[in-house]
């Protein structure tokens, strides 16, 4: 049964009503009852069969605002990209004591990037990093020998997406405490990523839906239009 607070927030948003995203914003923050600063998240519902690969719909985008979030990156490479790394901001870097770590069950970090030449011996650990999300890949920039760009990247608000097996597709946006501007241009970025990033093999409508929630809140619909090509 859902809570007091939660059935509260429910009454002041209509489930059938899609809100311009200015109006579905200012409705999230004023639903969210958490004493602290709440994530933002959008769920996009998509028209694809992930089934198939040519239907996966998959990427990053940088955020123009962050995400509110503090990320821990982890670097697994060679001694010669490790000053590299620390420059940059990582807060773990290291080649098989790290490995070792995770092999041990440490999944401490958000991110992890890793150079090329170390993906083998990396792959000792994919079972581990996999599941969690954390296995790094070139298709999202944490496998490259630019490791100090991947670093401030993600520092800086880059995040990775990929669509479910049923077709949906979400990301943290921000913080409640955000400016509703800034919020805005978050999402906005977001959605316009997934919506380029349209597999040619879709059939039908490919953007069914737009939701954006705050932790622990109802979810307020956003209207389409604005966003479809």
């Amino acid at each position: 049964m859902a809570g007091k607070n939660y059935r509260n927030a429910s009454a002041k948003v209509s489930r059938a009503q899609e809100y311009e995203l200015a109006e579905a914003i200012e409705k999230v923050k004023e639903i969210t009852t958490t004493k602290f600063d709440a994530t933002v998240d959008v769920a996009m519902k998509l028209g694809v069969d992930p089934r198939h690969a040519d239907q996966v719909v998959r990427g990053t985008v940088m955020l123009p605002h962050g995400t509110g979030k503090t990320v821990s990156v982890l670097v697994v490479c060679k001694e010669n990209k490790a000053e590299e790394a620390r420059e940059a901001g990582a807060d773990f870097v290291g080649f098989e004591d790290y490995i070792e770590k995770i092999q041990n069950g440490w999944t401490d970090v958000d991110v992890v990037v890793a150079t090329p030449d170390v993906m083998g011996q990396l792959g000792k650990v994919a079972r581990i990093l996999g599941p969690r999300g954390l296995m790094p890949n070139p298709k999202s920039g944490t496998v490259t020998m630019d490791v100090a760009k991947a670093v401030k990247e993600v520092k800086a608000g880059k995040i990775e997406f990929r669509v479910d097996k049923a077709g949906n597709i979400h990301a943290p946006v921000g913080k409640v405490s955000f400016d509703s501007a800034n919020l805005a241009a978050n999402i906005t970025s977001f959605i316009k990523e997934v919506v380029r990033l349209k597999p040619s093999a879709a059939k039908g409508q490919y953007l069914q839906g737009i939701t954006i929630s705050s932790t622990m809140s109802p979810g307020v619909k956003v209207k389409k239009d604005k966003f479809v090509a």
